[in-house]
């Protein structure tokens, strides 16, 4: 059964997205590409994008129906949260980005205020509903862990936060954010079904059918964008998954490309700001990897290959 939501999730999307591209098109929600960015990057300019409604919407209605075949509604319900939530937060800057024609968007504090305040929220329903939570923080491998107490709230803010816009950070390549969500999630849903959580099992084989779906017209070259709506949507949902399954620290081997992107960020900002000098060409990293000769594909699966590697090395540790 758990089958049929995948395959279920993976036919609604290729059925949603080549109804909403032409849609995207005729109402002229097209992609504005930074000047600042690769100049290889310009043809995009005017691909449809808040395509990440397109899986986003098939992920939401399954999982509301699951919810009649779960045991552990609650963590459904929390899964469902985050989706809407997050995946709201980006609808509406990509919507003042591409509808209002203002390329300023949310500004970092609103988006940071409300993720923060959404974050807090699930750490409510979590320590109240779901008994099985544990708030501490289990070292990959080992039987050791790390209690944080009142703490557990600010972890879940910090994660949730980092692991948003780090998967937002990424979503700069054809397929490459997408693919990577793929990996990560197919190895936390090893993780969950040699565990037994099946309703993090059903849910993550919704989510993967429906990015599926989503990267027959995601990859290279790409006639969908995600936008904000998918990316920050998939970032909140990774992170809360990792929290649930207790793997919140196995997360930075298993998204490892997300926490790369982000890094080589950090970094530039850092190293400019200090000495007046940049490490890299450009970040986050895969456009440094375009200005040193690299075909947009080539990054791709290069950076596809990792995270997968990494991804099985991390179900290892998962279910060691």
């Amino acid at each position: 059964m758990d089958y049929l939501f995948l395959i279920s999730a993976f036919i609604l999307t290729t059925v949603l997205v080549p109804v909403t591209i032409p849609l995207l098109k005729r109402m002229k929600f097209g992609q504005s590409i930074r000047k600042e960015g690769p100049e290889s990057h310009q043809v995009k300019t005017g691909t449809p994008t808040m395509g990440g409604l397109t899986y986003l919407i098939p992920v939401i209605i399954l999982s509301l129906i699951a919810l009649l075949f779960v045991d552990d509604t609650y963590k459904m319900l929390v899964m469902i949260i985050v989706t809407i939530g997050f995946g709201l937060i980006g609808f509406i800057d990509d919507y003042i980005i591409v509808v209002k024609k203002d390329n300023r968007g949310l500004s970092s504090k609103q988006k940071f205020l409300a993720q923060i305040v959404l974050s807090v929220i699930v750490y409510f329903i979590m320590t109240q509903a779901i008994p099985d939570i544990e708030t501490a923080l289990r070292i990959p491998g080992t039987d050791w862990t790390l209690p944080l107490g009142v703490l557990f709230v600010v972890w879940i803010v910090f994660w949730q936060v980092g692991f948003s816009n780090a998967v937002n950070l990424t979503d700069g390549l054809d397929g490459l954010a997408t693919g990577l969500s793929i990996i990560a999630f197919s190895s936390f849903l090893a993780i969950a079904w040699v565990r037994e959580e099946t309703t993090l099992v059903i849910f993550l084989m919704i989510l993967i059918g429906g990015l599926l779906g989503f990267l027959l017209y995601n990859k290279y070259p790409a006639r969908l964008f995600m936008g904000d709506t998918g990316s920050l949507a998939l970032g909140g949902i990774i992170a809360t998954v990792s929290i649930v399954l207790n793997e919140s620290l196995l997360l930075l081997l298993i998204g490892i490309m997300f926490v790369i992107e982000t890094a080589s960020v950090m970094m530039q900002v850092a190293s400019f700001k200090l000495t007046g000098k940049r490490i890299f060409k450009m970040t986050p990293i895969h456009h440094h990897f375009e200005l040193s000769g690299w075909n947009e594909w080539k990054i791709v699966i290069v950076f596809w290959t990792i995270g997968a590697v990494a991804g099985i090395i991390g179900v290892l540790l998962g279910v060691a």
